[in-house]
């Protein structure tokens, strides 16, 4: 069974989008979304410096923009049929719902446009960030992010989570990290998946109310808990609230392992949760797509498993 996955934020770089405009169908097909949704995806995805592609509101529609360029190329000829599922990571679940076909792909870009002018208003209420700790130990990393008030956001699995903060606070853990452990700042610019989007919430509850929204016709599973949902309004609701509760990531790559995962797919801006699937889903090959050259040997792998 082969799975797509649908990277977060942070895996965006300056120009990343380039290889893929330069065919004339993808950069109709930006274009159009960047229209409908108000916001010059062909530009950010193309010139824009890091700096400006880090802003939460540019950077989450870009990055599921990106993802739903690779899906078009992905699901033609036939293969649809032969994919297993699909699973977003972060804002990466919106790009699995139009992959689904939860929402229509405007539908989803305009929620994720939302979700990022929200979230990135809720940030700028108070100076937060995320780091990612890597190959601490649990019972002492948790007890350190009381200590300090921080939060687990992301649960990756393979000794990877991400917490979430105060800027100060974080960098005082990365000054005295946990035994053994490595702490890398993320580029973000908020404490995502926290107490601190609490705001954000009720305004993307309000606006999801107004999205037609369809059962999903591949098998999505959530980063609540990792469990598979068969209902597109459950996963509309759980879109909402996962802004302010914890991804758990690990979760979902136990529950795609328990279904048989025998291939990892991951679409544009791709590396970060292959990267994840090396470590907590050992064995299972994988493809990166990050420019279209790199298509071919995902049709490979899915066709190989059909």
């Amino acid at each position: 069974m082969i799975v797509i996955v649908c990277p977060g934020q942070g895996s965006q770089t300056p120009g990343f989008l380039e290889p893929w405009l330069s065919e004339s169908s993808f950069r109709e097909q930006l274009s159009s979304i960047s229209d409908a949704v108000g916001i010059d995806l062909v530009a950010h995805g193309t010139v824009s410096d890091a700096e400006t592609i880090r802003d939460t509101a540019i950077a989450q529609p870009l990055i599921v923009s990106a993802g739903l360029l690779t899906l078009t190329a992905l699901l033609k000829d036939g293969r649809r049929d032969r994919v297993g599922g699909i699973a977003g990571h972060s804002v990466g679940e919106l790009t699995a719902a139009a992959g689904a076909g939860i929402l229509s792909e405007t539908d989803a870009v305009a929620f994720v446009r939302e979700r990022g002018a929200a979230m990135a208003k809720a940030a700028a209420e108070v100076p937060t960030g995320m780091s990612a700790v890597i190959g601490a130990d649990e019972t002492e990393l948790f007890a350190k992010l009381d200590e300090l008030g921080l939060s687990p956001a992301n649960y990756n699995g393979g000794g990877q989570i991400v917490v979430a903060g105060a800027l100060s606070a974080l960098a005082q853990l990365s000054e005295n990290p946990p035994a053994r452990a490595r702490v890398i700042p993320l580029q973000v610019a908020g404490a995502f998946h926290t107490r601190f989007m609490q705001p954000a919430v009720d305004h993307l509850r309000e606006f999801a109310a107004t999205l037609p929204v369809s059962d999903p016709t591949l098998p999505i599973w959530t980063n609540k808990d990792g469990s598979l949902v068969t209902s597109g309004t459950e996963y509309v609701d759980l879109l909402v609230g996962q802004v302010s509760s914890p991804v758990r990531w690990d979760l979902t790559m136990d529950s795609l392992q328990s279904a048989g995962v025998s291939g990892i797919v991951e679409v544009a801006p791709a590396g970060a949760l292959v990267g994840l699937a090396k470590r907590g889903l050992k064995g299972v090959p994988s493809v990166a797509i990050k420019t279209p050259d790199d298509l071919p040997a995902a049709f490979e792998l899915i066709d190989q498993a059909a």
